[in-house]
């Protein structure tokens, strides 16, 4: 789960970090008031879940209360990259002088978390991962021993920070490692971490995305969710406790288990098709967890078949053809389907569904080839 920039930084704020003052606006006078609380200039950022906020006008510069309520409407009626804008952030605009990136994401090769810093900062880190590679200094955490006072100072001097900078720079560092460990976080990024004309750090933009499997720590920053940037498709999933991710392809998928998920649209692609989704309905999955799931799939004008693999081990092969049907009942469509179940009272399941004159299959490869041929209506 993706968090606004605003919450991001509050959450930074609250570990030490030192973020610019400033308030979330709903409104043009919303942001007028709060402009003159903090005092002017001031800068006005669109929240929206999308990179090029800046070239799409979300991000403007206000010198007096005019233009900051001009200004905020005008952001307000933005829609940037299909993502209306609902709400502005107003900052105390910083005179900045130097920009720095620092972030923290997961490294899954190594297995450990890795902490990042650039002098490229207030740029698109990716591209500066791709052309200047040697421009991100990298230091790995031991999760059960956390930041090191000496990995902070490597990477202050990775970068070439002027020495009297870095026991500022290190409590930035901290302040970073305990927002991103404490929330849950995949990715908890500064950018730009900014040296003002002051010489003071302050972390002027912030980015934070949370493991959705650990929200349920975390109920508070789950009800911070933007909606917008979720297809309903993904909302609905959410809601029945469904893994579920739109692709592009026309073969919809209903599988227990994400492993076996994979390897379903690997073996789907390798006969010619595309999946039109990942759905993992779990490995203890009710028939009207199965019927939820089948609604979402079928909700998709793209798709042209389906294909379900169930591995019955808790789930029962019974429950899952009850689900089939029953979602069948409720949702009419003549889309066709391939269903080759596995395991636990398979030949149950399988019985209920040829006697409801459903096409099966014995093997995952009969059964994608089955749902490639229907999905070009072969």
């Amino acid at each position: 789960m993706k968090l606004h920039e605003v919450y991001s930084k509050r959450i930074f704020g609250e570990h030490g970090i030192p973020i610019p003052s400033g308030d979330l606006a709903r409104t043009a006078p919303e942001a007028e008031k709060i402009a003159k609380k903090i005092g002017f200039p001031v800068v006005i950022k669109s929240q929206v879940l999308v990179g090029g906020r800046g070239k799409a006008g979300g991000i403007r510069v206000a010198k007096n209360a005019a233009e900051a309520k001009q200004h905020a409407q005008d952001i307000l009626d933005l829609t940037i990259k299909g993502l209306p804008v609902r709400m502005v952030l107003v900052d105390k605009a910083a005179d900045i002088k130097t920009e720095i990136y620092l972030g923290i994401t997961n490294d899954r090769a190594a297995r450990k978390p890795v902490m990042m810093a650039s002098a490229a900062g207030g740029v698109d880190i990716e591209e500066v991962a791709r052309k200047t590679p040697e421009k991100i200094i990298k230091c790995h955490i031991d999760p059960l021993m956390g930041l090191k006072s000496y990995q902070s100072r490597d990477l202050a001097a990775g970068i070439d920070l002027p020495r009297e900078h870095w026991a500022a720079f290190g409590k930035i560092a901290f302040g970073l490692w305990e927002a991103y460990q404490d929330s849950d976080a995949t990715l908890a990024e500064i950018n730009p971490l900014v040296i003002t004309g002051g010489g003071e750090l302050l972390a002027v933009d912030g980015k934070m995305v949370l493991d959705d499997n650990a929200l349920f720590r975390h109920l508070d920053l789950e009800e911070l969710r933007d909606l917008d940037v979720d297809q309903e498709a993904e909302i609905r999933a959410r809601e029945n406790g469904l893994s579920f991710i739109k692709l592009g392809g026309d073969i919809g998928c209903m599988v227990n288990g994400a492993g076996l998920a994979m390897t379903t649209m690997d073996i789907i692609k390798l006969f010619g098709g595309e999946p039109a989704n990942f759905l993992d309905i779990g490995g203890g999955a009710s028939a009207d967890k199965v019927a939820a799931a089948l609604e979402i799939i079928l909700s998709d004008p793209n798709v042209k078949a389906v294909l379900f693999n169930i591995f019955g081990g808790i789930t029962r092969c019974d429950l899952v053809a009850r689900g089939i049907l029953d979602a069948l009942e409720e949702v009419k469509t003549d889309v066709p389907m391939v269903v080759r179940l596995v395991g636990t009272n398979a030949s149950e399941g399988q019985q209920l569904l040829k006697d409801a004159n459903m096409e099966t299959a014995d093997t995952l490869a009969e059964a994608a080839q089955k749902a490639v041929a229907a999905a070009k209506g072969n």
